[in-house]
Protein backbone atom coordinates (compact mmCIF):
# COMPACT_ATOMS: atom_id res chain seq x y z
CA UNK A 1 0.00 0.00 0.00
CA UNK A 2 0.98 3.64 0.41
CA UNK A 3 3.80 2.96 2.89
CA UNK A 4 5.65 0.90 0.28
CA UNK A 5 5.28 3.67 -2.30
CA UNK A 6 6.60 6.29 0.10
CA UNK A 7 9.73 4.40 1.18
CA UNK A 8 11.94 6.94 -0.64
CA UNK A 9 10.60 9.67 1.62
CA UNK A 10 11.14 10.65 5.21
CA UNK A 11 7.69 11.75 6.43
CA UNK A 12 7.88 14.26 9.27
CA UNK A 13 4.67 15.03 11.17
CA UNK A 14 5.05 18.34 13.00
CA UNK A 15 2.11 17.91 15.36
CA UNK A 16 1.80 17.14 19.04
CA UNK A 17 -1.85 16.17 18.55
CA UNK A 18 -2.41 12.56 19.66
CA UNK A 19 -5.39 12.37 17.27
CA UNK A 20 -3.33 13.35 14.22
CA UNK A 21 -0.54 10.98 15.22
CA UNK A 22 -3.07 8.16 15.59
CA UNK A 23 -4.48 8.82 12.11
CA UNK A 24 -1.00 8.45 10.61
CA UNK A 25 -0.51 5.18 12.46
CA UNK A 26 -3.89 3.92 11.23
CA UNK A 27 -3.01 4.88 7.63
CA UNK A 28 0.11 2.72 8.16
CA UNK A 29 2.40 5.51 7.00
CA UNK A 30 5.87 5.47 8.61
CA UNK A 31 6.61 8.88 10.12
CA UNK A 32 8.66 10.68 12.72
CA UNK A 33 7.45 13.48 14.97
CA UNK A 34 9.31 16.78 15.16
CA UNK A 35 7.92 19.76 17.01
CA UNK A 36 8.87 23.42 17.02
CA UNK A 37 7.31 25.95 19.33
CA UNK A 38 5.79 28.86 17.45
CA UNK A 39 3.44 31.63 18.45
CA UNK A 40 0.19 30.99 16.61
CA UNK A 41 -0.54 34.63 15.81
CA UNK A 42 -2.15 35.69 12.55
CA UNK A 43 -3.22 39.04 11.04
CA UNK A 44 -6.73 39.93 12.20
CA UNK A 45 -7.73 40.70 8.61
CA UNK A 46 -7.71 36.96 7.81
CA UNK A 47 -10.95 34.96 7.78
CA UNK A 48 -11.92 31.28 7.84
CA UNK A 49 -9.55 29.12 5.73
CA UNK A 50 -7.15 32.05 5.32
CA UNK A 51 -6.37 31.67 9.04
CA UNK A 52 -5.68 27.93 8.97
CA UNK A 53 -3.69 28.20 5.71
CA UNK A 54 -1.57 30.94 7.24
CA UNK A 55 -0.92 29.04 10.49
CA UNK A 56 -0.18 25.70 8.80
CA UNK A 57 2.38 27.45 6.56
CA UNK A 58 3.79 29.42 9.51
CA UNK A 59 4.44 26.10 11.29
CA UNK A 60 6.07 24.65 8.14
CA UNK A 61 8.31 27.69 7.65
CA UNK A 62 9.68 27.31 11.18
CA UNK A 63 11.64 24.27 9.97
CA UNK A 64 13.88 26.03 7.45
CA UNK A 65 15.77 23.85 4.97
CA UNK A 66 14.72 20.24 4.47
CA UNK A 67 16.62 17.32 2.97
CA UNK A 68 15.74 16.22 -0.55
CA UNK A 69 13.65 13.23 0.55
CA UNK A 70 11.80 14.96 3.43
CA UNK A 71 8.08 15.66 3.39
CA UNK A 72 7.14 17.86 6.34
CA UNK A 73 3.44 17.89 7.25
CA UNK A 74 1.97 20.65 9.41
CA UNK A 75 -1.66 21.50 10.07
CA UNK A 76 -4.02 23.79 11.88
CA UNK A 77 -7.70 23.51 12.78
CA UNK A 78 -10.20 26.15 13.83
CA UNK A 79 -13.91 26.26 14.44
CA UNK A 80 -15.42 29.12 12.41
CA UNK A 81 -18.63 30.34 13.99
CA UNK A 82 -20.56 33.55 13.38
CA UNK A 83 -17.64 35.16 11.53
CA UNK A 84 -15.24 34.37 14.37
CA UNK A 85 -12.44 31.83 14.80
CA UNK A 86 -12.77 29.64 17.87
CA UNK A 87 -9.41 28.13 18.75
CA UNK A 88 -8.49 26.26 21.94
CA UNK A 89 -10.24 27.72 25.00
CA UNK A 90 -8.30 29.87 27.45
CA UNK A 91 -10.03 28.34 30.47
CA UNK A 92 -13.19 26.59 31.71
CA UNK A 93 -15.39 29.67 31.37
CA UNK A 94 -14.16 30.30 27.80
CA UNK A 95 -14.90 26.66 26.89
CA UNK A 96 -18.39 26.89 28.42
CA UNK A 97 -19.16 30.08 26.48
CA UNK A 98 -17.97 28.55 23.21
CA UNK A 99 -20.20 25.49 23.55
CA UNK A 100 -23.14 27.62 24.66
CA UNK A 101 -22.69 29.87 21.59
CA UNK A 102 -22.76 26.84 19.24
CA UNK A 103 -25.84 25.28 20.84
CA UNK A 104 -28.74 24.91 18.33
CA UNK A 105 -26.53 26.30 15.54
CA UNK A 106 -24.27 25.21 12.68
CA UNK A 107 -20.56 26.00 12.63
CA UNK A 108 -17.67 25.09 10.34
CA UNK A 109 -14.60 23.08 11.24
CA UNK A 110 -11.71 24.14 8.99
CA UNK A 111 -8.39 22.32 8.79
CA UNK A 112 -5.45 23.25 6.58
CA UNK A 113 -2.54 20.90 5.95
CA UNK A 114 0.80 22.00 4.50
CA UNK A 115 3.19 19.64 2.73
CA UNK A 116 6.70 21.09 2.58
CA UNK A 117 9.60 19.57 0.64
CA UNK A 118 13.05 20.94 -0.13
CA UNK A 119 11.71 22.84 -3.14
CA UNK A 120 8.04 23.69 -2.55
CA UNK A 121 5.16 24.04 -0.10
CA UNK A 122 1.59 22.98 -0.94
CA UNK A 123 -1.38 23.66 1.32
CA UNK A 124 -4.78 22.00 1.17
CA UNK A 125 -7.85 22.58 3.32
CA UNK A 126 -11.15 20.95 4.24
CA UNK A 127 -14.37 22.51 5.58
CA UNK A 128 -17.00 20.48 7.43
CA UNK A 129 -20.34 21.85 8.66
CA UNK A 130 -21.41 20.63 12.10
CA UNK A 131 -24.79 21.28 13.75
CA UNK A 132 -25.38 20.98 17.49
CA UNK A 133 -28.76 20.29 19.04
CA UNK A 134 -29.78 22.54 21.93
CA UNK A 135 -27.23 21.84 24.66
CA UNK A 136 -28.33 22.39 28.24
CA UNK A 137 -25.99 24.06 30.72
CA UNK A 138 -25.95 20.78 32.65
CA UNK A 139 -24.80 18.84 29.57
CA UNK A 140 -22.07 21.38 28.84
CA UNK A 141 -20.85 21.32 32.46
CA UNK A 142 -20.89 17.50 32.56
CA UNK A 143 -18.83 17.34 29.39
CA UNK A 144 -16.26 19.93 30.50
CA UNK A 145 -15.92 18.38 33.98
CA UNK A 146 -15.46 14.83 32.70
CA UNK A 147 -13.68 15.22 29.36
CA UNK A 148 -11.71 18.44 29.83
CA UNK A 149 -11.49 19.33 26.10
CA UNK A 150 -9.22 22.32 26.69
CA UNK A 151 -6.70 21.24 24.04
CA UNK A 152 -9.32 21.21 21.28
CA UNK A 153 -10.42 23.93 18.88
CA UNK A 154 -13.98 24.96 19.72
CA UNK A 155 -13.76 23.13 23.08
CA UNK A 156 -15.08 19.80 21.88
CA UNK A 157 -14.14 16.48 20.36
CA UNK A 158 -16.71 14.97 18.00
CA UNK A 159 -15.49 11.49 18.97
CA UNK A 160 -16.32 12.11 22.63
CA UNK A 161 -19.56 12.12 24.68
CA UNK A 162 -20.66 15.57 23.46
CA UNK A 163 -20.41 14.37 19.85
CA UNK A 164 -22.53 11.32 20.57
CA UNK A 165 -25.33 13.16 22.37
CA UNK A 166 -25.08 16.67 20.95
CA UNK A 167 -24.38 16.65 17.22
CA UNK A 168 -27.51 16.41 15.12
CA UNK A 169 -25.96 16.84 11.65
CA UNK A 170 -22.60 16.76 9.91
CA UNK A 171 -21.92 17.73 6.28
CA UNK A 172 -18.51 16.73 5.00
CA UNK A 173 -15.49 14.90 6.38
CA UNK A 174 -15.82 13.34 9.84
CA UNK A 175 -12.05 12.91 10.27
CA UNK A 176 -11.60 16.61 9.56
CA UNK A 177 -13.66 17.41 12.66
CA UNK A 178 -11.49 15.03 14.69
CA UNK A 179 -8.48 17.05 13.51
CA UNK A 180 -7.22 15.90 10.12
CA UNK A 181 -8.94 15.42 6.72
CA UNK A 182 -7.42 11.97 6.35
CA UNK A 183 -8.81 11.21 2.88
CA UNK A 184 -7.27 14.40 1.45
CA UNK A 185 -3.93 13.82 3.19
CA UNK A 186 -3.81 10.24 1.90
CA UNK A 187 -4.62 11.42 -1.62
CA UNK A 188 -1.93 14.11 -1.54
CA UNK A 189 0.68 11.61 -0.30
CA UNK A 190 -0.34 9.29 -3.15
CA UNK A 191 0.53 12.14 -5.53
CA UNK A 192 4.02 12.31 -3.99
CA UNK A 193 4.38 8.54 -4.31
CA UNK A 194 3.63 8.77 -8.03
CA UNK A 195 6.48 11.24 -8.58
CA UNK A 196 8.94 8.38 -8.20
Amino acid sequence: MLKDKLNQYNIILASGSPRRQQFFKEMEIPFTIQLKEIEEIYPDTLKAKEITNYLAELKANAFGNLKENDILITSDTIVWHEEKALGKPKDYKDAFNMLQSMSSKTHEVITSVSFKTSNKTETIHEITKVTFKKLSDTEISFYLDNYKPFDKAGSYGIQEWIGLIGISKIEGSYTNVVGLPVEKVYSKLLDYAKIY
